[in-house]
């Protein structure tokens, strides 16, 4: 097998937005730095904005005084139900309106007010574009600015310093297409890949197979790199459900917010309204949630899912109502710009919008921290606004602030857009910011510690090159023993682990089947499969192919994401995000005791986890 070597001052894993951002950020800060960008597919339509968007969810028009950074902390932390990172999301919010103008100026399509000269609104934090080549037009400046882009190529690890165990070194990981293994070595990296998807089962099934709202390549990499690295994690249980059309997945956004497209049951009434007793009761907390305008995600979703409960589904989007021959135009756009399979969808099922409903239901759980979740590692904020000190242990897994923004509890190992946690509601435009963020900080990093020679243990790459490629070996081995198609003892494709996986999740870890609900007793459960599908997938899994091997370590990130997620559900004794997920034993939110962030840790040789909790620190009320 063929090996490659590649020495760079940054390396940035993943080219979605905020790869891209980082890259354009690094290279404004350090004109002489190699900036080297890892994409396993190709940096123009890769991540979650590959098939484009019809808005740019965060922009707060600061220029058109239409919001402020202390409005958009406020309406992030209620959505979030009281739990985020104020530094981190206020840090986002100062910036975020500078990475738009640059999308502007770059060419990318904003609808604009001709009279007020500002972008036309389709919500009071989103803009709406022509956004089809939304991704090839940002990836072109990433392109221009980095020393090189090497796409087809899996990160399948993160190196630790030889003389070093809590300083990162570099990566490893595999050509897709022709199997080159790929050393990489760094003095500084930031992880940009994307979230998890396909780690619940979907509820797309047959000719739908695959079908996914967050995309299908998103594989939990941002997670699995960390997790096994022994970065200190976050907010984990936080997983998320989003409302979307039936079967395609289509956005809701531009409907309700632009179009103001009514969401009822199917006797014509407001489903939240006929709960709001009883969810006031439970889950209102000392931030009176249910009382908020607008109403967090998540207590919308579960009224939804309580009045399919009582039998008076479906639940549906009234476009008939508000679709007319002048604004026809806008709603497909909304699917043709991002979602075409929703358009196809109703194309085969004869639905006119513009003389009947169409049907929404919530989505299958995906582990994230881009969107309207926080998913990912624990970070360091930014020193003018971060805690420099809280109450409690003095180690970076317990604080706010170490030194460098969004820089991991490992030294030199940033993170940005889906990996970084407790950052919520950045979408598209945020994770390009934090990007941006953190490579500012990275090349600050590199040029305090200028000195620094990466060094890599050789016989350690030795052996994740041989873990790297056993499933190609264990295939050849044992292709003898193949009856029929994937039959055969002794060895598991990563379709069966996949199916596994999804199973167990979506029975034991609150996913769509099981109504999303859960409570000690079935996660504990759900651990005990997934560990065994751990042990299965490191004695058995094989692949025919690169494209198969890809897979199966997209398999092995989804499975150590999956073990984070459960961890994490089983410390948090409350429900907290009702909606998403509810604990059955404990039905209801506890801000007394778990209004808190839940960090782990694992340690890769041992196998074991630790979990803690850090207070809430309010620096925007």
């Amino acid at each position: 097998m063929r090996t490659r070597q590649i020495d760079s001052d940054i390396l940035i894993i993943g080219g979605g937005m905020a790869g891209t951002g980082a890259a354009w950020e690094a290279r404004y800060w350090c004109r002489n730095c190699s900036i080297l960008i890892v994409e396993k597919a190709n940096i123009n339509r890769s991540g979650a904005v590959a098939m484009g968007l019809s808005a740019i969810n965060t922009y707060l028009g600061m220029k058109c005084k239409e919001n402020t950074p202390e409005d958009f902390v406020k309406y992030v932390k209620t959505d979030l139900m009281g739990i985020v990172r104020d530094d981190l999301v206020y840090d986002v919010a100062r910036h975020v309106d500078s990475t738009v103008h640059l999308f502007d100026e770059w060419g990318l399509p904003i609808w604009r007010n001709d009279k007020t000269g500002c972008y036309v609104r389709e919500g009071k934090w989103q803009v709406m574009i022509n956004g089809e080549s939304y991704k090839a037009i940002v990836a072109e400046a990433a392109q221009k600015a980095a020393t090189e882009v090497i796409n087809r190529v899996m990160v399948t690890h993160l190196l630790m310093d030889a003389n070093n165990g809590n300083r990162v070194a570099g990566a490893i990981g595999f050509n897709v297409r022709d199997g080159t293994f790929y050393i990489f070595r760094s003095k500084a990296v930031i992880v940009a890949a994307g979230g998890g998807s396909h780690i619940y089962r979907p509820r797309s099934t047959d000719e739908g197979r695959g079908r996914t709202w967050y995309p299908p390549w998103a594989s939990g990499s941002a997670y699995g790199l960390l997790i096994e690295a022994g970065a200190v994690m976050t907010m984990m249980e936080a997983r998320f459900s989003v409302p979307r059309y039936k079967d395609g997945y289509g956005p809701v956004g531009a409907w309700q917010l632009l179009l103001k497209a009514k969401q009822t049951n199917a006797l014509g009434q407001d489903s939240f309204e006929l709960h709001k007793d009883e969810i006031r009761r439970l889950y209102n907390g000392k931030g009176n949630y249910a009382d908020a305008v607008p109403t967090p995600t998540n207590l919308r979703v579960l009224a939804s899912l309580m009045e399919l409960k009582a039998g008076r589904g479906p639940i549906y989007m009234h476009t008939e109502k508000v679709l007319t021959p002048d604004n026809e135009e806008v709603g497909w756009e909304d699917f043709l710009d991002m979602t075409i399979s929703q358009a196809l969808v109703w194309a085969g099922q004869n639905i006119d919008p513009m003389k009947q409903p169409s049907e929404i239901l919530p989505s299958e759980p995906y582990a994230m921290g881009s969107h309207a979740t926080e998913n990912g590692a624990w970070a360091s904020g930014p020193s003018d606004i971060a805690p420099q000190k809280i109450d409690g242990p003095d180690d970076r897994g317990h604080q706010y602030n170490w030194g460098y923004n969004r820089m991991t509890t490992i030294d030199g190992l940033f993170v940005a857009g889906d990996a970084c946690g407790a950052s919520p509601h950045k979408f598209s435009s945020g994770s390009f910011t934090e990007g941006r963020i953190a490579a500012k900080a990275a090349v600050k990093y590199i040029l305090d510690h200028s000195d620094y020679r990466p060094s890599i243990d050789k016989d350690h790459v030795s052996n994740l090159r041989d873990r790297i490629y056993e499933p190609l070996h264990r295939f050849q081995e044992g292709r003898s023993m193949i009856t029929a198609g994937t039959v055969a003892p002794n060895m598991m494709w990563y379709r069966h682990g996949l199916s596994r996986l999804q199973k167990l999740m979506d029975e034991y870890a609150a996913g769509w089947g099981s109504w999303y609900t859960t409570n000690e007793e079935l996660l504990n459960r759900g651990l005990q499969l997934l560990l065994y599908l751990k042990e299965d997938f490191n004695q058995y899994a094989v692949a025919e192919d690169y494209h198969q091997l890809l897979r199966t370590w997209e398999l092995w990130h989804r499975i150590l994401t999956a073990e984070a997620i459960i961890r994490h559900m089983l410390y948090r004794k409350e429900t907290r995000w009702p909606g998403y997920y509810t604990r059955s034993d404990y039905p209801a939110i506890d801000d007394d005791h778990w209004r808190a962030f839940v960090n782990s840790r694992y340690n890769a040789k041992t196998g074991e986890w630790s979990l803690w909790t850090v207070p809430v620190i309010d620096i925007v009320r």
